[in-house]
């Protein structure tokens, strides 16, 4: 095996969003994408209270980390999201959809949260990614 193959085995949901399994082939380099907020290269929180503005600002600096190294967001196999408890899901998630869009969809593991390090985050996003070199 020399690609990355993406699962969604029979008798689990199957969803165009996410696949359940990913199978990462040797010689594949892995990269890692800390924690990204809604924040600008100063460092200050962009979007306000509104989720959506944050969430599509969040995965534009996950973009721009996978871009230093030469990756994009169809070479992520792994997204995790968190999200500040309280916040419309749907407008967050329909705000970044396209963005994290693939024929072969990532796994994506979403969480509730009480809050995040950068105050006033209401999501972060973090990647695994695999490119085969």
């Amino acid at each position: 095996m020399d690609t990355i193959q993406r699962i969604r085995p029979d008798g689990l949901v199957v969803s165009p969003a996410f696949s359940h399994v990913a199978v990462v082939p040797p010689g594949a380099t892995t990269i890692y994408v800390g924690g990204q907020n809604a924040v600008d290269a100063d460092g200050a929180l962009v979007g306000g209270d509104d989720v959506a503005a944050q969430a599509i600002r969040a995965v534009e600096n996950a973009t721009t980390a996978l871009a230093a190294v030469g990756a994009t967001p169809a070479d992520v196999i792994q997204w995790t999201v968190l999200f500040v408890d309280g916040v419309d899901l749907g407008a967050a998630y329909g705000a970044i959809a396209g963005r994290l869009a693939s024929p072969e969809p990532p796994l994506v593991t979403a969480a509730r949260v009480a809050g995040l390090g950068v105050p006033g985050a209401l999501i972060e996003v973090s990647a695994v990614a695999a490119v085969m070199r």
